[in-house]
């Protein structure tokens, strides 16, 4: 096997004063990313989600914007329609990203109308900017409907308001678009805006720091763009200005505004906001050499590799604060795991790759793309995951757009960026990143070489590279040896593999074998290269069964399954009987892969035998049932109906969940007055606590104070006489609570009366609140429920006997 040695940090960067509005040059990171403006894909995986972004996502998303006023949004700030602001203050921003994204679509593939429809999107956003450059639609075309944006006063809630945040986006889109197209309208609209917001903020002016972290990335690309030392400055003046409080109220670590930057350690508060954070730090070090904030993200980055990274690459445990939570706290049917958050981390883990030349951050790339990312669009584009859970019991679907949408315009963007991550250089350095096919132009020290890439990459380890270049050259060609192929899924002791793999790595140039040596997770090849040499890369993809550290209760006795970069996970339909919680996988089952074209746009599936375990009728003992397995890559699951999925399953009897038989409650057909999922009440999943997010529960929320019930129709009519409950109560996290009241009612005839009870109605938490009554016989049974004033009701389970 390829021996691994330890990382190296690079902290030697040249120092400049941060002073003056000059153009000026600095530092940059030590390895230069190869733009997407260089690099052409042909890759079997990459290229049809590519078109499928270009030819559906992207005017899909732009029809969305049309449709939900976004676009309008500008044209009414700059008095192209009458009309008022609608939706949310950061709506702007999703337009900014989608235009971006349409910006390395339309270097990837040349598309004249969509660029004749960008151009057209981008003069209605010149149009709403006011004459000093501010531009913030929510300000200047304020909605007299919506209170909370009724004011026209400029940056007086830069926390809440996102002035800052929508900015960010823009400079970036602005960047991306003129190299993609040479035009500078958006540009020149970005250079303003940043002009006026330089002289609103800094040491002698306004200091706040933006309550949702961006625009430091944003200026970084603006300065990078036009050598405006200006857009370094004050991307730096944000920085140092969170968690100091002589300038403004903090924020709290929801914002990872509870401490200076550099003096950070752990992963707080929102996970996007957080990684965009770490990405901007990263991009101020590598031009200013600033090692404290090198060290702090250095830091924090250990902190998430060893205690808050999914499996998937996904980060953000709870949806309460959409982010980071305790150590070890990685629950799977609650995990909230952001679509932006996977992106963020990608973006974070690459920057500081070209800080160090370090692999490992390479691989957290690699896990996040093709799978806690890839999980949050459909095949067919037009679908989208807002959280990426890693177990469902009832099953999920994608949604065609949201309220809220950073998710959809994040991945117009990101996905077609990606082929900017492949290829990288120092010097005389190659590095090789991502196996994606295609052809990139590489511009080394004294010249530039072509390589040409082919792989059918990740179902295959077999990659093959091929130098093209006009006269030899001599330059060290560094290949990633991803860690799934060095016995180690992530670098950290987070997760593990159960059993060693014996395949070894091969490189061989020109059919002769190499022994090559390893530098920071790559294997790299020196010599004097002429065009046709032939370099072979192959990466044995044995399947792999991945164990979670101990201190991660959810996945304790639990066992995920890889191959290569892709975690795959059970679905309903490719389980006999269409359960998945009860199956146990054992440590001895053989598993093997096959090629299935067709399912899931063509993915290879792993197969095996498992078994279920079921509860016999005295509900203590237990009996197997054997279950031929089929596990298939988490990317693709939520695409054939909703059911049952898990990444992680049994490995062990204890951490299965048996089927119960069947009762009245589970056969019975169940509605309610208000809310969504009441099916979770009769799925026969007890939770540990009233606060337990892990197991499906039902809430009326947001109808607080409320009198509201919910309701059994049995399959046939019986004679029942108790009634439990198990009821909901999120304090600390939501606005969830015990109920005040709630009273039990059956159906006779066409009436609904109430139970003659011989228990109290009981509200207390972590427990089930019996109550017996005289038997009815009755065909319904209702219970109707009082919140107190101010929050709403919920309950996990609800049994009838």
């Amino acid at each position: 096997m390829v021996e691994i040695k330890c990382p190296t940090l690079w902290v030697g960067m040249m120092m400049i004063a941060l002073v003056g509005c000059d153009r000026q040059t600095v530092g940059d990171y030590p390895i230069q990313p190869i733009p997407f403006t260089q690099v052409s894909v042909e890759d079997a995986f990459w290229t049809p989600r590519m078109e499928t972004n270009r030819s559906v996502t992207i005017p899909y998303a732009f029809q969305q914007c049309e449709e939900t006023h976004r676009i309008d949004n500008f044209a009414v700030a700059g008095g192209l329609k009458q009309g008022a602001q609608q939706g949310y203050r950061f709506n702007d921003s999703d337009v900014f990203k989608i235009i971006e994204g349409a910006a390395y679509t339309l270097h990837l593939f040349p598309d004249p109308e969509l660029e004749e429809y960008v151009d057209g999107v981008i003069d209605i956003i010149a149009a709403a900017q006011e004459e000093d450059g501010y531009l913030f639609t929510a300000k200047t075309a304020f909605n007299d409907m919506r209170p909370a944006v009724r004011t026209r006063d400029r940056w007086d809630n830069i926390r809440d308001d996102h002035e800052l945040y929508n900015v960010g986006h823009m400079y970036e889109a602005a960047v991306a678009y003129f190299q993609a197209t040479g035009k500078r309208k958006l540009l020149d609209v970005s250079i303003k805006n940043a002009d006026l917001i330089d002289r609103v903020f800094g040491p002698e002016g306004m200091r706040y720091p933006p309550g949702h972290e961006e625009i430091e990335i944003g200026l970084a690309k603006l300065y990078r763009q036009t050598g405006d030392i200006r857009y370094l400055n004050l991307a730096k003046f944000f920085l140092d200005e969170r968690g100091d409080s002589t300038g403004h109220e903090l924020y709290g670590e929801y914002a990872q505004d509870h401490m200076p930057v550099v003096e950070q350690a752990k992963a707080v508060g929102h996970a996007v906001r957080a990684a965009y954070l770490y990405t901007g730090m990263a991009d101020i070090a590598s031009m200013t050499g600033n090692e404290e904030y090198i060290r702090a993200i250095q830091r924090i980055w250990e902190d998430v590799l060893s205690n808050k990274l999914y499996i998937t690459g996904g980060i953000g445990a709870t949806g309460g604060n959409e982010g980071f939570d305790r150590d070890y706290h990685l629950p799977n049917s609650s995990a909230y795991c952001e679509t932006c958050a996977s992106i963020a981390n990608a973006m974070w883990n690459h920057r500081l790759f070209l800080m160090t030349g370090d692999a490992k951050y390479m691989d957290i790339v690699e896990r996040v793309i093709f799978n806690s990312f890839l999980s949050g669009i459909s095949m067919n584009g037009d679908r989208f995951f807002y959280p990426n859970r890693l177990q469902t019991f009832s099953g999920m679907e994608r949604s065609p757009w949201f309220a809220c949408a950073c998710c959809p315009g994040n991945i117009v963007r990101f996905l077609p960026s990606i082929p900017g991550y492949a290829y990288a250089v120092r010097g005389n350095d190659l590095y090789v990143n991502l196996f994606i096919g295609g052809r990139a132009r590489i511009p080394l020290r004294q010249q530039s070489v072509g390589v040409t890439l082919e792989s059918d990459y990740p179902w295959d380890g077999k990659i093959r590279i091929v130098m093209e270049s006009d006269e030899e050259a001599s330059f060290r060609l560094h290949l990633r040896i991803p860690g799934w192929a060095q016995n180690r899924p992530v670098p950290s002791d987070l997760y593990r593999y159960a059993f060693g793999a014996e395949d070894p790595v091969t490189v061989t140039v020109n059919g002769e074998h190499q022994t090559v040596k390893m530098r920071n997770g790559f294997a790299v090849i020196d010599r004097r290269w002429k065009a046709g040499d032939k370099v072979e890369l192959d990466l044995p993809m044995p399947i792999r069964r991945v164990i979670a550290h101990d201190g991660v209760e959810a996945d304790r006795g639990r066992v995920a399954v890889e191959r290569g970069p892709i975690v795959f996970c059970a679905e309903w339909p490719d389980i006999p009987g269409g359960m998945v919680r009860n199956i146990v996988l054992p440590n001895d089952a053989e598993l093997s892969t096959r090629w299935r074209p067709g399912l899931l746009n063509s993915v290879q599936v792993i197969h095996g035998q498992a078994f279920g375990i079921r509860l016999m009728e005295d509900d203590i003992s237990r009996e197997r049932e054997a279950k031929a397995l089929s596990l298939i890559p988490y990317y693709a699951w939520a695409h054939r109906g909703k059911g049952e999925m898990s990444v992680w399953l049994a490995r062990e009897e204890e951490a299965a969940i048996p089927l119960s038989g069947p009762t009245i409650a589970s056969m019975s057909r169940v509605s309610a007055s208000f809310g969504r999922r009441p099916e979770a009440v009769q799925d026969q999943l007890e939770p540990k606590s009233s606060i337990d997010h892990d197991v499906p529960y039902f809430h009326w929320w947001p109808h607080k104070g409320t009198e509201e019930w919910i309701r059994y129709d049995f399959k046939e009519t019986a004679t029942v006489s108790s009634t439990s409950v198990y009821w909901f109560d999120d304090t600390g996290m939501g606005e969830c609570r015990l109920p005040d009241s709630w009273r039990v009612f059956y159906l006779e005839g066409n009436r609904w009366q109430p139970v003659k009870n011989l228990d109290s109605y009981g509200v207390d938490k972590n427990r089930f609140n019996e109550v017996r009554f005289e038997p009815v016989h009755t065909r319904a049974l209702r219970l109707t429920v009082r919140s107190p004033e101010g929050f709403a009701g919920g309950i996990h389970e609800w049994k009838v006997r």
